[in-house]
């Protein structure tokens, strides 16, 4: 029984190593990918428009399942000089940003209903560019921006805009493509 006894706890702890192993290996791929979603984007730091990833019908593009009906356009940011604003007017069709941590994960998302007088104006920062930009604001006239504290310094933001007929698919790949993402500097 001695030897049976062994063989068991021996067992056991080959199965609690192999549990720990693969639960460390699928929490960690995400930090160890190379082409990752950032990495793909990464390009696309230095514009000042959000870039197309996917046009309406899903062609030429990197993504796995490409929704043929809508536009997808992205930009990357890092929030180490500065804020990231991305602007844009909405239109007729449904519009919506979401924005992603490096590492992934969405951690903030907004549709075109939150525009105000068909304008959507978005400020991406850190916690400590916020608490400046409230120190420097005037109680007179307060900024109409929707301000969004990012919880890593880089990630990116997806644009989907939907074409719900292929006669809109020109109009919503315009509109992705007319999106603004520019860096603003520290003052």
């Amino acid at each position: 029984m001695r030897g049976f006894g062994r063989f068991v706890i021996a067992t056991l702890c080959g199965l609690v190593l192999a549990v720990g192993i693969h639960i460390a290996a699928i929490l960690g791929s995400p930090y160890l990918a190379d082409q990752d979603a950032f990495s793909k984007v990464q390009s696309t730091l230095t514009t000042d428009k959000a870039q197309i990833v996917s046009a309406p019908g899903g062609e030429n593009t990197w993504l796995p399942n490409p929704d043929p009906a809508a536009a997808v356009a992205t930009c990357a940011f890092d929030l180490r000089n500065g804020p990231m604003r991305v602007a844009t007017r909405t239109g007729s069709l449904p519009l919506s940003f979401s924005f992603h941590k490096e590492t992934g994960g969405v951690f903030f998302a907004v549709t075109d209903r939150a525009a105000v007088r068909g304008e959507l104006d978005i400020v991406a920062m850190t916690a400590r560019q916020l608490d400046e930009a409230r120190a420097a604001e005037d109680e007179n006239a307060p900024s109409r921006d929707v301000r969004i504290v990012a919880p890593e310094v880089q990630g990116f933001v997806i644009v989907r805009v939907v074409a719900p007929a292929p006669s809109l698919r020109p109009q919503a790949e315009e509109m992705a493509k007319a999106v603004s993402c520019t860096a603003e500097q520290d003052a």
